[in-house]
């Protein structure tokens, strides 16, 4: 027998179930796009984060991946620490989204660029792709996290730490930019500051199993020396 008395929340999760489960099961992404632009403003799909059904939660951080902006980012933050792993799976992913086509005007073509070059190890290239989309839009966080990579690939760390720096002073969740700058510190033998660097990350995104084992190991050595 139906509830008499739907609650409000009850019914937009349904309703949003209904609309987008299965597009984006089907992965029919363009109809997800389309209903969630028309029907689906951010601030709902926030609200459906904090759902009590986590395939709700999951099915919300996916359509936030495809639509989401930057004001997105704390509450997708705070779904890294769900309790159903898949839900921290699809935010995770929606955060790399989100970061990803943040930039703005010629930044984003830049950083395509960029990518493409990374991909193919020609890091100087990509190095002075990054660089160009940082001069296109020096807000662009994720054009500097590309090249922090670049530079610790190219073993450069401490060009790559002072961009790691830069990507957390613009964008603090960034996880990703926790652990790299861990990387470099690890790889000049700062074994306290690359610990400090991974227990950060962690703390911002805790089912990262490759970071918690580096992390384990740093502990062990710090113990032992």
């Amino acid at each position: 027998m139906p509830d008499p008395n739907p609650k409000k929340g009850s019914s937009e999760s349904a309703r949003f179930m209904r609309e987008l489960q299965h597009l984006l099961g089907g992965a029919k992404l363009q109809g997800a796009v389309d209903i969630l632009l028309s029907s689906w403003p951010q601030e709902k799909l926030v609200a459906l984060l904090e759902d009590k059904d986590a395939a709700v939660r999951r099915l919300t951080a996916l359509s936030l991946s495809l639509v989401g902006d930057l004001g997105a980012v704390k509450p997708l933050a705070a779904a890294l620490h769900d309790a159903d792993a898949t839900v921290n799976e699809a935010a995770e992913h929606a955060l790399w989204g989100i970061w990803f086509r943040s930039g703005k005007g010629r930044s984003l073509n830049h950083l395509k660029c960029g990518l493409d070059h990374l991909k193919h190890n020609n890091f100087e290239t990509a190095i002075e792709k990054f660089s160009l989309a940082i001069e296109a839009d020096p807000g662009f966080s994720e054009a500097f996290n590309q090249r922090a990579i670049a530079y610790y690939l190219e073993e450069r760390y401490d060009e790559s730490i002072r961009d790691c720096r830069r990507v957390l002073s613009l964008m603090p969740q960034h996880f990703g930019a926790m652990a790299g700058m861990g990387h470099c510190y690890a790889h000049i033998g700062n074994m306290t500051d690359a610990a400090r660097c991974y227990e950060k990350s962690l703390a911002v995104n805790p089912r990262q199993e490759c970071i918690a084992q580096s992390l384990e190991k740093i502990q062990r050595y710090l113990r032992s020396a």
